[in-house]
C-alpha cells in the first residue's frame, strides 16, 4: 500500500474465531468497511489483500460488530491489535447494514447507527424497542448528564468543566456508550440469538474539545485518556454481553481527507442566503425543446384523429357487407 497514513484502526475486543494478525500493515480508510464484513462472514466485491486479517473459523462468526469512530485525533493509547490507516476517507457501514437486514431480515436484527453531535440516528429491527429510551438530540443528552444516574456522578472530571458546552458535549458522548451498554444489558436474550447485530457511532466531542481548547492543553490530555477509559470499559461490557463473540472497534482519525458533508439548513443561513432566482422566472429551455414539442404535439394529435375514425367507422360498419366474416358465412348458408 503507498500513500500517507491518517489514523488508526484498532482491535479491542475480539472472539478467537476472527484472527487478526499483530502487524504495522496499513489499511485502507475505504476498505474499513469490508473489514467488519468479512469478520461476520459476508462477502464482499473485491478481495481485500490485507494480511492483518486472517482465516478464522467460518462456522462459528461473531454475533455482532462494534464500530467506534472518533474523530480529532490520530492515535488511541487503547490495549489490542492496532494498524494505522492510508487514506482516511470518509466511509459507512450501510453495506454491512443492509446486508444484514436482507438475509436476516425475519429474525429482526439489532442494527444501531448513531452521531451524536450531528443528532444522525439509524435504527433497524429490534433496536427501535431496545434503544428506544437512548438521548440521541444534544438537548436529551443534556439533560441525561444531570440526571442522578449519569455519568458525571462516577466520572473524574480532572480539568473539564459542567458549565461549557464543549465539555458536556464531550460527556455526552461517553454518557451513550454508557447507556448502549446499560440498556442492552436488560435484554440479554437479544445478544443470545443466531442474528447478527451491528453497532457504529461517531464521536467528535474530543475534536470540539482539541478546537477549544488546543491539543496541547490540559483538557484535552485528561478528556483523551478519559476517552480511552470509557472505550475500554465499554468494549468490555459488549464483549461479555455477547459471552465473548463480539468484534469491537475503533477508529481514530485526525480528520479525513474529503470530509463527508452533511446537508443542513439553518434559519440564519436561509435569511442571509441571496436567491438565484429574485423574480421566480422559469429556467431557461434548451435548442431541442421546440423539437420535441412539436414531435410530441403532431403525434398525439395524429393519434387521436386515428382513434376517432376508427371508432367511427366501427360504429358505422354493416356485418353483412363489410365484414368478411360474415359474407363468407352467408354465401356458405346460401349453398347448403
Amino acid at each position: 500500500f503507498l500513500g500517507v497514513c491518517g489514523g488508526e484502526f484498532s482491535i479491542l475486543r475480539s472472539p478467537q474465531s476472527v484472527v487478526f494478525r499483530d502487524g504495522s500493515w496499513p489499511i485502507p480508510g475505504e476498505r474499513i468497511p469490508d473489514v467488519a464484513a468479512l469478520t461476520m462472514g459476508f462477502s464482499v466485491e473485491e478481495d481485500l489483500p490485507w494480511p492483518g486479517l486472517g482465516v478464522g473459523d467460518l462456522f462459528h462468526r461473531p454475533r455482532a460488530t462494534v464500530l467506534v469512530t472518533v474523530k480529532g485525533v490520530d492515535k488511541l493509547p487503547v490495549k489490542g491489535f492496532s494498524y494505522p490507516i492510508e487514506n482516511a476517507v470518509p466511509f459507512s457501514l450501510d453495506s454491512v447494514a443492509n446486508a444484514i437486514h436482507t438475509l436476516f431480515s425475519e429474525e429482526t436484527p439489532v442494527v444501531l447507527q448513531l452521531a451524536p453531535s450531528e443528532e444522525r440516528v439509524y435504527m433497524v429491527g429490534k433496536a427501535n424497542a431496545v434503544f428506544e429510551d437512548l438521548s440521541v438530540t444534544l438537548r436529551q443528552l443534556r439533560n441525561r448528564l444531570f440526571q442522578d444516574n449519569s455519568i458525571l456522578s462516577s466520572l473524574p472530571l480532572n480539568s473539564l468543566s459542567r458549565n461549557n458546552e464543549v465539555d458536556l458535549l464531550f460527556l455526552s458522548e461517553l454518557q451513550v456508550l454508557h447507556d448502549i451498554a446499560s440498556l442492552l444489558s436488560r435484554h440479554k436474550h437479544l445478544a443470545k440469538d443466531h442474528s447478527p447485530d451491528l453497532y457504529s457511532l461517531e464521536l467528535s466531542g474530543l475534536e470540539e474539545v482539541g478546537k477549544r481548547y488546543g491539543e496541547d492543553s490540559q483538557q484535552f490530555k485528561d478528556a483523551s485518556q478519559i476517552l480511552v477509559d470509557s472505550l475500554q470499559k465499554f468494549a468490555d461490557e459488549m464483549f461479555n454481553l455477547y459471552g465473548g463473540n463480539a468484534v469491537v472497534e475503533v477508529v481514530a482519525v485526525k480528520e479525513f481527507n474529503s470530509p463527508l458533508s452533511r446537508k443542513t439548513r439553518s434559519i440564519l443561513q436561509a435569511s442571509q442566503a441571496q436567491k438565484e432566482n429574485p423574480y421566480n422566472l422559469a429556467y431557461p429551455y434548451n435548442y431541442d425543446y421546440s423539437v420535441i414539442f412539436n414531435i410530441v404535439l403532431w403525434m398525439m394529435i395524429g393519434l387521436a384523429l386515428a382513434v376517432i375514425v376508427i371508432s367511427y367507422n366501427l360504429w358505422n360498419m354493416d356485418p353483412g357487407y363489410d365484414s368478411i366474416i360474415y359474407r363468407m358465412t352467408n354465401q356458405k348458408i346460401r349453398m347448403d
